[in-house]
């Protein structure tokens, strides 16, 4: 494989980690490397949910009423 070819697989590579970390607010990136080369990313997202901030909204809205 060229020096060219490698270069430009790297950096498509590099930009599509950098665009999933981009996305990701809660989570895990995993890539994966067969032969010292990328061969899979996977973005993980993991949504939260505070209960206690629901709680207060809705005693706030119950007040309000």
């Amino acid at each position: 494989m060229s020096q060219e070819i490698q270069s430009r697989a790297s950096n498509e590579v590099l930009q599509e980690i950098i665009r999933s970390i981009d996305l990701l607010r809660f989570g895990s990136i995993e890539i994966t490397v067969h032969d010292g080369r990328v061969t899979q990313i996977e973005r993980r997202e993991k949504v939260r949910f505070n209960n206690d901030i629901q709680k207060q909204k809705a005693a706030n809205n119950t007040v309000a009423a």
